[in-house]
């Protein structure tokens, strides 16, 4: 039951993809232009859009940021993190397997290089949140927090 006079927590949701090769090795882009942690590399990831559902929008960033098309019904869900960022925000990371698609940079404006990493062997310089929560998929974790 709310309080009266509390407002609820809104919260923002992302989605991010951890696109895999035969080697098991992630998929990364490295900011840049964008003025938040630019040269930092990061999964392929975006907000969730009003109407969309987390695997639709896990599609969408896919297909806008790298040009893979993601079949939804095989993206494997890897982990939620409720982040402090932003007065709160929920992100959820899905393992999708790349096949017989090559992903390439369409947002070239805010990625200067696409990479892959093993995640035991992570770049030097990511956003922190994100190799945190790459801690924990690693260790089969599934849920953590950030921040709080």
């Amino acid at each position: 039951m709310a309080v009266a006079g509390v407002e609820r927590h809104k919260v923002i949701g992302d989605v991010h993809l951890l696109l895999t090769d035969d080697e098991g090795r992630v998929l990364f882009g490295r900011r840049a232009n964008t003025g938040y942690e630019d040269e930092a590399y990061h999964v392929p990831s975006g907000h969730l859009e009003t109407g969309e559902s987390v695997v639709d929008a896990l599609a969408r960033e896919a297909e806008e940021e790298i040009g893979v098309t993601v079949d939804t019904s095989v993206a494997e869900f890897a982990h939620v993190m409720h982040n402090s960022s932003s007065g709160g925000r929920v992100a959820f990371f899905f393992r999708v397997r790349l096949v017989e698609q090559q992903p390439f940079n369409r947002e070239p404006n805010k990625c200067d290089e696409l990479a892959w990493f093993a995640l035991d062997a992570l770049p030097e310089r990511m956003i922190p949140y994100c190799r945190e929560a790459l801690q924990h998929i690693a260790a089969e974790r599934h849920f953590s927090v950030y921040g709080w």
